[in-house]
């Protein structure tokens, strides 16, 4: 059974939730949300302080055939963000944060780690670093990805696309680093 089945949803007492201090009031919802949507933001301003160029340094990169056009990864991470964020937000207000405290740690050490990978591969051009780096990255979401299904398999569901696509930027990454030396 999906754990998410025993926790609070809105209109539920305290009780069937299981805590004194849980269901969250509807403000601190709004602040949980507001925070994980500020953590996605510095992780992705972090990126894009370092990336102002980086669609031109990309496509100025020796790349191989199944790349993606430059253009697509604004909208790619856009969606990929507004997920991350929501997973967040869904697990913390899944379960008393005494629960998810480890989850929401591992969520945030990924987060650090996505930020850092564009000023490696694109600000510094550490393309081998950045490759270190991104396998890094791909196992702390994966490991975020089961610590979050042990408490809500919607929230960890939610994570299974950035999942994918770091696997696939990883791919890319080592492509491109070998093809560039």
């Amino acid at each position: 059974m999906d754990r998410l089945d025993n926790s609070y949803r809105p209109g539920e007492s305290a009780s069937r939730a299981g805590s004194n201090s849980f269901p969250y009031t509807w403000r601190s919802q709004a602040l949980g949300a507001a925070v994980s949507v500020l953590l996605v933001l510095a992780a992705a301003a972090t990126g894009s302080v370092s990336a102002s160029s980086a669609a031109s340094r990309y496509d100025s990169l020796t790349q191989p055939d199944w790349a993606p056009p430059s253009w697509l990864f604004g909208p790619v991470w856009t969606v990929l963000y507004a997920l991350i964020a929501t997973s967040a937000w869904w697990l913390w207000r899944a379960r008393p944060w005494g629960e998810v405290r480890v989850p929401i740690m591992l969520y945030v050490v990924q987060l650090v780690l996505n930020g850092l990978w564009t000023p490696l591969f694109f600000g510094a051009e550490q393309r081998g670093l950045a490759f270190v780096e991104i396998i890094a990255l791909t196992i702390a979401v994966a490991v975020t990805v089961i610590a979050f299904a042990r408490h809500s398999r919607t929230a960890a569901l939610l994570l299974m696309p950035y999942f994918a696509w770091t696997v696939f930027a990883a791919s890319l990454n080592l492509s491109v680093w070998r093809l560039n030396t």
